[in-house]
């Protein structure tokens, strides 16, 4: 392993808590993130601005940003499905945010009602109109539940197009959980010839215990940007099965001395949400 210092992306208070059945309160989520922005993570997912409808757990977010301490240097991000959402956004003076395909064509209709060439235009408004970076999420990156196993040239056209439209960072994930390390290469191997290895961050769940593999084959390639969840929670509510993100202690654990975290202050952030979890 390399000595280069490895960036975290916190996914939990977004990720980690969308599919949770009972309404967290707000109070408790600002906690969260106030215990993680002191743990020495540099960017912290906060909440989604997508409609209640779908995921009313993070109905809030827009209180959520009001409510939390912001650390200087923490970049405080969320995801963003179209302007609707980027209106709450720049009024929530989120520092980054995030727009979600799929690489999965089923997938992408099922999540988001969409092909994954109608959510591309759909994002290219919001990436013009954003006074803010945009990362791009690619989900169903190896394994799709309705799909089975997807190849990377199924995967690379999305890349490319998410680039086109001026994303900044490339979020490739593995939303069930299923893909092993060779294929996390071969995967990369392709994908760095259309992205400089700078601009993606791979996103692993845990669903088969392989996501702890799967970041040390990443590392392997040149990837320094790694997103992750604390306690481990969550998973996608649209993926039958797909149950946790990769810990954030377990990849702090991994790139031990790289990461400029707390073990310590990642656990007691944990402990904030752990009582009002269902999964």
């Amino acid at each position: 392993m390399s000595a280069d210092p490895i960036k975290i992306v916190e996914v939990g208070p977004r990720d980690g808590l969308q599919n949770e059945k009972s309404i967290i309160p707000t109070e408790t989520k600002i906690a969260f993130v106030d215990a993680l922005s002191s743990s020495g993570l540099t960017e912290i997912e906060v909440s989604s601005f997508v409609s209640p409808k779908w995921v009313p757990q993070l109905a809030d977010a827009l209180e959520v940003f009001r409510g939390i301490t912001r650390v200087p240097g923490v970049v405080y991000s969320a995801l963003v499905p179209n302007e609707v959402g980027l209106d709450r956004a720049i009024e929530a003076k989120v520092d980054k945010i995030s727009v979600f395909t799929a690489a999965s064509e089923t997938f992408s209709q099922k999540n988001v009602g969409a092909s994954i060439a109608e959510t591309i235009k759909r994002f290219r408004p919001v990436l013009q109109r954003s006074p803010v970076p945009v990362r791009g999420y690619v989900s169903t990156a190896f394994y799709c539940p309705y799909e089975g196993k997807i190849e990377p040239n199924a995967v690379v056209p999305v890349i490319e197009d998410l680039l086109e439209i001026g994303c900044v960072e490339i979020s490739i994930g593995d939303t069930i959980g299923k893909a092993i390390p060779e294929e996390v290469t071969r995967l990369l191997e392709v994908t760095l010839d259309i992205c400089p290895v700078e601009k993606i961050a791979m996103h692993f769940h845990d669903t088969f215990g392989n996501a702890i593999a799967n970041s040390s084959a990443s590392e392997r390639m040149g990837v320094r940007v790694f997103d992750s969840s604390a306690g481990g929670i969550g998973g996608c509510p649209f993926a039958p099965g797909a149950t946790g993100n990769v810990s954030t202690s377990a990849l702090v654990r991994l790139f031990e001395g790289r990461t400029g975290i707390s073990l310590e202050k990642l656990e007691e952030a944990a402990k904030i949400v752990r009582p009002f979890l269902t999964r």
